[in-house]
């Protein structure tokens, strides 16, 4: 993936505004509530991978994916915040983009209302 040119998978539990703000913004991204909602956790991150896409979620459940179950992954963004408001994820979202976009890739980022954690998961193998 360049990593000056982001594409991105959002999960279905990530909000219709979120989507369709990164459109606006020019981005790539594919919604799975768009695609197939009945998809399980582990066929989305392997559809994120082969297409190198960094996963959106709200489902902390993706980091025992790549942590415990050790799949691959373009990189994965968690929303952390207390009661799901929206228009502060998309802020933050929006910060993320423009301060550290060339540290999305590669990384499991949670983003929570007080900062954003990254943890490197590109030497993590099948």
């Amino acid at each position: 993936m360049n990593k000056f040119i982001l594409t991105f998978l959002a999960d279905v539990n990530i909000e219709k505004l979120i989507i369709d703000e990164l459109r606006n913004m020019g981005y790539d991204i594919k919604w799975i509530a768009e695609e197939n909602c009945r998809l399980e956790d582990t066929e989305i991150v392997e559809i994120a991978c082969k297409e190198n896409r960094i996963l959106l979620t709200n489902d902390k459940d993706f980091g025992e994916i790549v942590f415990r179950q050790k799949l691959v992954s373009s990189g994965i963004i968690l929303f952390r915040i207390k009661g799901q408001n929206v228009t502060k994820k998309l802020k933050l979202l929006k910060k993320l983009l423009t301060f550290y976009k060339n540290k999305i890739e590669k990384h499991f980022i949670v983003i929570t209302i007080n900062k954003f954690r990254f943890i490197y998961i590109g030497d993590v193998k099948n």
